[in-house]
């Protein structure tokens, strides 16, 4: 491990943890005075809850880009998780997936659902602590939208995938920071891409989900259909 430190420890263009917003999240929180299994579950937590689940306009968003948005999806908290870990002296790197479309239903509205693509980018964040890597992915889905779907398929234990949720156990996800690996969309995942040091390369070899015409919809009108879907779903249930 000591070889590869640096490299999992660096910033680039994605990770921009010297960047003044991010610099000042960090300085309020107070990350670096913690121990690093308690910043990190900290971090953890925030990104999680304080960054609500959402569509951003692309998954190559810079890190302070996403906590300027105020919300993300896999892939952009992700991004954001990486570099506030980062910052405070924690290895990170990125592993890339596949997930089938299907996870994404309810979360997506179904007049919306036609162009999405069959099978999505998607991420999770691996982090070294403990003379370990965790698989780290239950930040994506806030708290206070997963207790609405909690809420509405209350008991639900045999299996569930839909509202940007793959998991065996709704009522039960294994997305709580325990210092172990955490889940909420594992189930959904189609393809494994690999493991990558930097987001950054992943997204130049693999590229993102839509292009042409579509992208330009997606960025400029669907997501923020797919955006005010889910802040009604937070608010209001389902």
């Amino acid at each position: 491990m000591t070889s590869l430190t640096q490299a999992y420890l660096q910033a680039t263009p994605m990770l921009d943890f010297h960047h003044e917003s991010l610099q000042q999240l960090l300085d309020q929180q107070r990350w670096r005075l913690l121990p690093q299994a308690d910043a990190a579950a900290s971090i953890y937590g925030y990104v999680r809850d304080q960054i609500a689940f959402g569509y951003n306009k692309d998954d190559t968003l810079s890190a302070s880009q996403v906590l300027k948005d105020g919300y993300g999806q896999c892939n952009t908290k992700g991004t954001l998780l990486m570099a506030l870990l980062r910052a405070v002296g924690i290895p990170t790197r990125f592993h890339g997936f596949t997930i089938f479309n299907d996870l994404q239903k309810g979360a997506i509205p179904g007049y919306l659902f036609p162009f999405a693509p069959e099978r999505i980018i998607h991420s999770w964040v691996e982090v070294y602590l403990d003379g370990k890597w965790l698989e780290i992915e239950g930040f994506i889905i806030d708290r206070p939208y997963l207790e609405q779907v909690q809420a509405r398929f209350a008991g639900q234990c045999e299996g569930f995938s839909g509202y940007g949720i793959a998991t065996p156990c709704l009522s039960k996800p294994d997305n709580d920071w325990t210092g172990d690996n955490t889940y909420i969309q594992r189930e959904g995942i189609a393809d494994d891409l690999g493991i990558y040091e930097q987001p950054d390369d992943f997204y130049r070899q693999h590229g993102s989900n839509l292009k042409g015409p579509r992208r330009f919809l997606f960025r400029h009108v669907l997501r923020h259909l797919m955006n005010l879907n889910v802040d009604r779903i937070r608010r209001r249930g389902l």
